[in-house]
């Protein structure tokens, strides 16, 4: 957004300007109304399940995820979501 001779980013860059660049860089008109962002509330999983039970509620489907959180020569660590309760814990291989 042009302002005071120079652009200005919301993340704080800016850079002084011209008065050619001024007129090329001029916000016409303001918006009219804010964007409404649509908020979803229904968690949308996309990770693969397992038949495991939940150490809280007893379920027998998780949702799993790896990662290595030790170095690298040690196996990964896995991890489950209960898809019931959301209970999360890790099972070391």
């Amino acid at each position: 957004m042009p302002k005071e001779g120079r652009l200005q980013c919301r993340c704080g860059y800016s850079k002084e300007i011209g008065k050619e660049e001024k007129e090329r860089y001029t916000l016409k008109e303001e918006p009219k109304e804010a964007r409404e962002i649509p908020v979803i509330e229904e968690e949308l999983q996309q990770m693969p399940t397992a038949r495991v039970q939940c150490r809280k509620c007893g379920n027998v489907e998780a949702y799993y995820w790896m990662l290595q959180t030790r170095s690298a020569d040690e196996p990964a660590t896995k991890f489950y979501r209960c898809t019931k309760c959301k209970y999360t814990w890790r099972e070391y291989d």
